[in-house]
């Protein structure tokens, strides 16, 4: 079969669809886990919510710092052996998340009903922290993942095609985090909180199907850069981390996925906790993918004829919006659908506009990023555009779990309800510093543009 880039289906490789179909399973497996990763830590192993906003964005950062070296070592193995190592590393982490409330249980420090957890002693205990073991080899074979189905991306398309690969791709991430998130709310109806530690096992099937798929479908023909020197190794990395561009853009780009990442961080236990436990937070978050499937093909062919900034610069001027629009569910007084909070609704509003932001924002991100990769580096510098997300998981997470605490703390920790509520009456401020942030980032954008090309233009007289 020929797998040049020149032939396969609509212009796109063989080794194209097996890898962003494969991201597709294992992005299923990532946000059913992560959607519900703080509630996980917090009701499951008794962590408190700054301590599971800081252990999750730890998590997430890590898996996002990683792919700085794990891409520029796949460069050097290739992508097939790689993604087979990054699909056993993940088969084996998601269960080791399903098996430790297991075996905390047998030592007697927990029991587990169908409402809640029980502690004996757990709360004071170092075996909950087992739990840091097994998501470095979650971190690790993450990272892998991130690198990599980018990087192939880069390498099965041409210059014609990246764009339209870039969109697929992003379309399949989404598809994947939609349907992974559709688990979690019916689990959780049928048998309560141990939900979040079945969750686990459903994430490590879906991986070890992609982990299938790899060994017997994936095959490329595009190997340059395998067997490289860690002396050219070095050197790539030298180039791209003082490639100021690079650098200023994965900084401006963090402000925008530091809001994007409280849909993880912050809006789970906000939801629950001002709309009640009815809420279903993993509906919610389901929003932004549905929206970002049905749109960013759309998005791609509406901007194609305009540059990878000019589009991202639309995007980062809806952020503040969502964030605003999500504050206002406090403040509307009484229902405006029966049935429906107003929390939900204009958490769902802000989703919206959160998702039509990422459409014009994180395709022509990585295309950007791909379109400055020499041949066979590819994996380092798709890994190296992962560090805004590095960033924004260490902050995000962080400054989520902090307002979370001074706005809209824990109910279990106060005497009454009526004490909470007084506690809680500025929940909504959580909001205002996300769209802040929003803002300062999309201004930010605007000016590296302008300055950029300016600096452009002046070179080219200089010509």
């Amino acid at each position: 079969m020929n797998n040049s880039p020149q032939r396969s289906a609509k212009g796109f490789t063989r080794a194209f669809w097996v890898s962003t179909t494969v991201e597709l399973f294992e992005r299923m497996a990532y946000y059913a886990v992560f959607i519900v990763l703080t509630i996980y830590l917090s009701n499951i192993l008794g962590f408190s919510d700054l301590e599971a906003g800081m252990i999750s964005g730890l998590f997430s950062g890590g898996l996002y710092l990683l792919p700085i070296f794990s891409g520029a070592y796949a460069d050097k193995i290739g992508f097939r052996k790689s993604m087979i190592l990054a699909f056993v590393l993940l088969t084996a982490g998601y269960l080791g998340l399903g098996v430790l409330p297991t075996l905390l249980e047998a030592s007697g420090l927990v029991s587990y009903g169908e409402a809640s957890a029980t502690f004996n002693g757990l709360l004071d205990s170092w075996t909950r922290w087992a739990i840091v073991p097994v998501l470095l080899v979650l971190m690790v074979g993450g990272s892998f993942i991130k690198s990599i189905i980018s990087g192939s991306v880069a390498k099965e398309t041409t210059e014609a095609t990246r764009a339209r690969g870039y969109s697929i791709f992003y379309m399949m991430v989404n598809i994947g985090a939609f349907s992974g998130k559709i688990i979690i709310d019916p689990l959780r109806g049928a048998i309560g909180e141990q939900a979040y530690i079945y969750i686990n096992y459903f994430s490590a099937v879906m991986t070890l199907v992609a982990l299938v798929a790899v060994v017997l479908l994936y095959k490329s023909t595009q190997t340059a850069g395998e067997g490289k020197s860690l002396a050219e190794i070095k050197q790539g990395f030298l180039r791209i981390a003082t490639n100021w561009r690079l650098i200023v853009l994965i900084l401006i780009v963090t402000g925008f996925w530091m809001v994007q990442q409280q849909l993880y961080a912050t809006m789970p236990k906000y939801v629950i906790r001002m709309a009640g436990e009815s809420a279903r937070p993993g509906w919610i978050a389901n929003v932004n993918p549905f929206v970002v499937v049905c749109c960013v093909g759309f998005v791609t062919r509406l901007m194609a004829k305009r540059s990878a900034i000019t589009s991202m610069n639309v995007g980062m001027f809806l952020i503040p919006l969502s964030a605003l629009l999500m504050a206002f569910g406090n403040l509307l007084g009484a229902d405006w659908i029966a049935g429906v909070s107003n929390i939900t609704l204009m958490m769902v509003a802000g989703i919206v506009v959160q998702a039509l932001a990422e459409c014009f924002i994180s395709p022509r991100y990585m295309e950007y990023f791909s379109l400055q990769a020499p041949k066979g580096e590819e994996g380092m510098y798709l890994g190296f555009s992962h560090l805004h997300s590095f960033l924004s998981s260490i902050l995000g997470f962080g400054i989520g779990g902090a307002l979370l605490t001074r706005y809209c703390p824990d109910p279990s920790l106060f005497d009454s309800h009526a004490a909470w509520e007084a506690a809680s009456a500025d929940a909504h401020h959580i909001w205002y510093y996300f769209a802040v942030i929003g803002l300062v980032s999309a201004i930010a954008l605007l000016l590296f543009a302008r300055i950029t090309r300016a600096m452009d233009r002046k070179r080219g007289a200089t010509r």
